[in-house]
């Protein structure tokens, strides 16, 4: 039987039916956006045609977009975040919501790099990678939202976590 739309399965299954950012409208979308350093994004991956629905009335249309793989401590996946994209990448897509999530998000994360004993989290996918081009070796995990921040679950052996605040409201 189908997973009921939302849940951690479905989330797994968006995440393997799309593909590595290399060359796609992703990579093209994060470059415009002055994130020049993609090396370690395995978390990223791209759809050409990904399901959008404004709401449960509403026609289904399919966009392009950027998928982010939401993982626990293992490494499992949970959940999925979908940014849909405009056609020329240059900006999310003119659609009500172009981010959504979906799964189990509480105390996971967008995952880049692998932690130890130093990391750094924020909010958006976009905000953890510009930081990313300066400190390209820096673990670092995006929460998706400032309330899901704050119940990122960390490693044991995390001595050091430095918060990265966006610059809005």
């Amino acid at each position: 039987s189908p997973a009921p739309m939302g849940s951690p399965e479905s989330a797994r299954r968006l995440i393997a039916m799309s593909k590595p950012i290399a060359g796609t409208l992703v990579e093209f979308y994060l470059r415009h956006r002055g994130i020049t350093h993609l090396d370690d994004v395995g978390a990223l991956r791209f759809h050409p045609r990904c399901y959008y629905r404004p709401n449960a009335d509403a026609l289904t249309e399919t966009w392009a977009a950027m998928i982010a793989a939401v993982t626990d401590l293992t490494g499992h996946i949970t959940g999925a975040h979908r940014t849909w994209l405009d056609p020329l990448g240059q900006d999310k897509a003119p659609v009500d919501t172009p981010r959504r999530a979906m799964g189990h998000l509480l105390g996971n994360a967008v995952r880049f790099g692998v932690a130890d004993d130093v990391m750094a989290a924020g909010e958006g996918i976009e905000t953890m990678l510009s930081l990313r081009c300066v400190m390209p070796t820096l673990p670092m995990n995006a929460a998706l939202s400032a309330a899901h921040l704050s119940a990122i679950l960390f490693p044991a052996t995390l001595r050091r976590l430095y918060i990265v605040r966006d610059d809005d409201p």
